[in-house]
């Protein structure tokens, strides 16, 4: 058992969502079409062929939402600002209609006595710069840093802490390798390119976010789906499995941010796709930023074992031989292991890599089968057991040392969860597929008292 008071009065508690999964409106407010929007509207891309024209409404709901996490009793809240609603063709001239809504819920936000947490980018390319190439274009990383700075310049005064990229692996590699994700291009060699890109972007966007009218509050970080990847057998065959999915996974993206460097498994799988040439390591080098935080996306641990005769896998182009075997908890809805022993590890791993990184986790969740009583509640008690199996287990990380500052469950609501389309629910709160009605689920409850209690 966790002594809550472990936590302290100044821990961040909140919720995450992102600003394709929610928003909707995508034709209104002067937002230009993203890469999402794009892809959903592609046939067999999206289950049931549903997309994020309306998602839950967020948009137009706004008010209600910050009601909302005021009756969860949230204290902060990470969501993501949707580029092509501020920038409608990537560049060029500011949308004031998007920079006035992204105010709004800054100001409502403070007002409610809730801190709010940005993501710069949540995988939702202006499609027009996907049209000159995306993220392969190597101009992309000014583009984002452009892009980075009008943020900064028009919400800096309402807005303190600032993640730049979500999940850059999801961004490289299921977007440019595996071909799930838009722009669904399935080239492995392109991975390995937007994964560097990505990462000069980010660096460059710290840098310009620094010059803006700087306030000491002011905190930039990235956010990392950094996920275990754990030997699942005794062979040292299984561990060397292990370590290459870790090198793609994990350590591109972490040597990236705090060294400017690759690790050498991943240097390799540079020239073994031909794509070393257009990787300048030497740059990514002289413009590093230290960052003031690392966020981490935990959901489960990776159990890997070698099998010569595995087929190749797109996820982890180059990982030869490298097979997922299943975790021993869940699964949940998305068909992930329930094994919060994994968020401990991480959290220990990254304490004691980057000792003098503070670290939040932005993303931590569950999806399942909820359903609605007679009464209108929705009793989620399988949900309530993971969310706090994984905060004791946080818990135990910070005891052992690790500065973790916040916890961010994933999500506020029942969203367009991309591929999946709105089959899948993560939600502390449903919403009703037809009406968009929000009903806050027992779990929602659960976290307010949860919070109430670690008040001391």
């Amino acid at each position: 058992m966790i002594d809550r008071r472990v936590f302290g009065n100044g821990f961040l508690w909140g919720v995450s969502t992102s600003s394709y999964q929610i928003e909707g409106a995508v034709d209104e407010g002067g937002r230009g079409p993203s890469i999402w929007d794009t892809f959903s509207h592609t046939p067999g891309k999206i289950q049931r062929g549903e997309t994020g024209d309306r998602a839950v409404d967020h948009y137009h709901r706004l008010a209600d939402d910050v009601a909302l996490m005021g009756r969860i009793g949230i204290n902060a809240y990470r969501f993501s600002i949707a580029w092509s609603r501020l920038l409608p063709a990537g560049r060029g001239d500011v949308n004031p209609e998007g920079v006035a809504f992204y105010r709004e819920l800054g100001e409502r936000l403070v007002a409610a006595g809730i801190t709010p947490v940005a993501t710069l980018y949540h995988w939702d390319l202006p499609q027009a710069l996907q049209d000159e190439g995306g993220w392969l274009n190597p101009a992309s990383p000014e583009w984002f840093a452009d892009y980075a700075a009008i943020a900064k310049e028009h919400l800096g005064d309402l807005i303190s802490i600032w993640s730049t990229f979500n999940e850059p692996w999801c961004i490289a590699f299921l977007g440019h390798s595996a071909g799930e994700h838009a722009p669904g291009i399935t080239d492995p060699g392109s991975a390995y390119v937007v994964a560097h890109n990505v990462m000069v972007g980010h660096h460059l966007a710290v840098a310009r976010m620094r010059a803006i009218d700087p306030r000491p509050e002011d905190r930039i970080g990235i956010v990392l789906n950094a996920v275990p990847s754990c030997p699942g057998g005794d062979t040292p065959e299984d561990r060397q499995a292990a370590d290459a999915i870790d090198a793609i996974q994990n350590r591109l993206f972490l040597e990236a941010a705090f060294r400017g460097a690759y690790p050498d498994p991943v240097r390799r799988l540079h020239r073994r796709y031909g794509v070393a040439d257009r990787i300048d390591e030497d740059r990514l080098a002289a413009i590093r930023q230290d960052m003031d935080f690392l966020g981490l996306n935990y959901y489960d641990i990776h159990k890997v074992v070698h099998d010569a005769g595995a087929p190749p896998t797109a996820h982890w182009p180059g990982a030869d031989g490298a097979r997922l075997v299943k975790t021993s908890g869940g699964p949940t809805a998305m068909g992930w292991g329930v094994n919060p022993d994994g968020l401990t590890m991480v959290l220990e791993q990254m304490g004691k890599e980057y000792p003098d990184t503070p670290l939040y986790v932005c993303e931590n969740g569950a999806a399942y089968p909820d359903s609605v009583g007679p009464d209108g509640t929705v009793d989620d008690p399988e949900r309530i057991a993971y969310l706090d199996a994984h905060i004791a287990a946080m818990g135990t990380a910070i005891e052992h040392g690790a500065d973790v500052r916040g916890y961010f469950i994933w999500s506020l609501l029942d969203n367009f969860e991309w591929t999946w389309g709105y089959a899948i629910r993560f939600g502390l709160v449903r919403v009703d597929p037809d009406t968009l009605e929000r009903t806050i689920k027992q779990s929602g409850y659960w976290y307010r008292d949860f919070i109430r209690s670690t008040r001391v």
